[in-house]
């Protein structure tokens, strides 16, 4: 007959299974605590440097990503050991919000982009940051625009079309790219159009140079 174990057998396996739960859960839990503020933070810093760009106010912004940038380490060296928790939503939001912000910064200000192996995030993560960061440069074409600087306004939808002709190649399930599809269906919108304000806005300086011609030969 199998050997039976002893209620007393059975109560110390029991209290020592419930002992290293539940230093596992709590580690688990203040990580978890720990890497929601942080990714809160690294938003925040993330959504201000890019504000800061646009307003070409380039030390705030630099300092800003600086920051950023420290916030994201601390997040990914406290959650390496639990691959769980990195890879939850919070935080991979997080991580794209940082890429998002180190693409569109180095893009308005046509500066070298960031090597891959800096980034430091999936390629999921980085690929959902690109396409998050050409929907942003919209807003510094528009800003451009009403400036009346085409050329640079033309570089800019440039570097959005070749983002986006990358990222739609990307077909696998949302399941794999964390949702890349929706964005990039979104990036074709806002690409449409910025294009479509970009050619009205050439178009019409085209006409008012026309008619300056016209009234200089009259």
């Amino acid at each position: 007959m199998p050997h039976r174990s002893s209620p007393d057998k059975l109560q110390a396996w029991l209290d020592e299974l419930s002992a290293a739960a539940q230093a596992d859960l709590e580690a688990r839990n203040q990580a978890r605590d720990e890497a929601l503020n942080k990714s809160r933070e690294l938003i925040r810093l993330c959504s201000s440097a890019i504000r800061a760009g646009h307003r070409d106010s380039w030390n705030e912004a630099n300092d800003l990503l600086t920051q950023a940038e420290g916030v994201g380490r601390e997040m990914q060296a406290l959650l390496a050991p639990f691959p769980d928790l990195f890879y939850a939503g919070y935080t991979q939001d997080a991580l794209k919000e940082l890429v998002e912000a180190r693409i569109t910064l180095a893009l308005i200000s046509d500066s070298a982009l960031p090597a891959l192996d800096a980034l430091g995030v999936p390629y999921d993560t980085c690929l959902n940051g690109v396409c998050e960061a050409a929907s942003e440069l919209r807003r510094r074409c528009l800003d451009v625009m009403r400036q009346g600087a085409m050329d640079e306004a033309e570089r800019l939808l440039a570097a959005m079309d070749a983002a986006y002709e990358v990222l739609m190649s990307f077909s696998y399930p949302d399941a794999i790219t964390g949702g890349l599809r929706h964005r990039v269906d979104q990036l074709r919108g806002v690409l449409e159009r910025t294009r479509g304000d970009l050619t009205n806005s050439v178009q019409m300086q085209r006409l008012l140079r026309a008619l300056e011609d016209a009234d200089a030969r009259v």
